[in-house]
């Protein structure tokens, strides 16, 4: 990413820009900007030829639009909505992000409907299967509510890996960090189907919140209200190895 911002320093035509930022032609790009429909830098411009530089704050109808290349977002999951790109029952995660050509976003591990926190998108395919892959054994923590008290043993039996419901092999082993009698935090470094809810059922109790708080070095930015999202740094995009 560093490389990319040196060289878009030497600044790109704006309906270069736009074209390769949203995936409109040039030709609808230049029908946009006869409309006033684009502004940069809080001046709306009708000149293609505009050359903008990496920090320019360029909009699209009213939307911030990105510089061209791979984009990376951590979004504040609320409840009721889908980790998927499209559903016919709920809403989804893409559709809080209003960005050009968003359902084309990677959703970096799921989140059921009923669980908030973070979730990663991205433009990014290769970037997006290190973080899902279970061979890159990326550490997904979870804060876990639990109807009935969470014993001591539950420790060890995480560690140890469970025997699911359906499933002919044990669950890889996890840490369990019980904080009170129905609360704790679950790190595990895989994505089994309901796994943190299946793992609770497998000892005998049951989960009643569940809220992802990071995953690997990157955690859910604490000024970031459910629904709301931002793009990630430098330093996270590259803490994915």
């Amino acid at each position: 990413m560093a490389l990319f911002y040196l060289w878009f320093r030497l600044k790109m035509r704006l309906d270069k820009y736009l074209s390769q930022s949203t995936g409109f032609s040039r030709k609808e790009v230049k029908k946009m900007l006869h409309k006033g429909m684009i502004s940069v830098d809080g001046e709306v411009t009708k000149d293609a030829s505009l050359h903008v530089a990496a920090d320019a704050h360029v909009l699209m109808e009213g939307y911030p639009v990105e510089p061209p290349g791979d984009k990376y977002i951590m979004l504040y999951k609320p409840e009721g909505f889908v980790c998927s790109n499209d559903d016919g029952t709920h809403p989804t995660v893409v559709s809080l992000i209003e960005l050009p050509r968003a359902d084309e976003l990677h959703i970096c591990g799921r989140l059921d409907v009923d669980t908030t926190g973070l979730v990663l998108l991205t433009s990014n395919g290769k970037w997006a299967h290190r973080i899902t892959s279970p061979k890159h054994k990326t550490g997904k923590v979870y804060r876990v509510e639990t109807a009935d008290p969470i014993p001591q043993e539950a420790i060890e039996q995480f560690e140890t890996g469970l025997m699911l419901a359906s499933e002919r092999f044990r669950t890889k082993p996890a840490r369990l960090e019980i904080l009170s009698e129905h609360e704790a935090l679950v790190t595990l470094t895989e994505g089994r189907y309901h796994q943190v809810k299946r793992m609770f059922a497998a000892i005998g109790n049951r989960v009643v919140g569940l809220h992802r708080e990071s995953v690997g070095a990157i955690e859910l930015d604490e000024m970031l209200e459910p629904g709301e999202y931002r793009f990630l740094s430098d330093a996270e995009v590259e803490s994915v190895q």
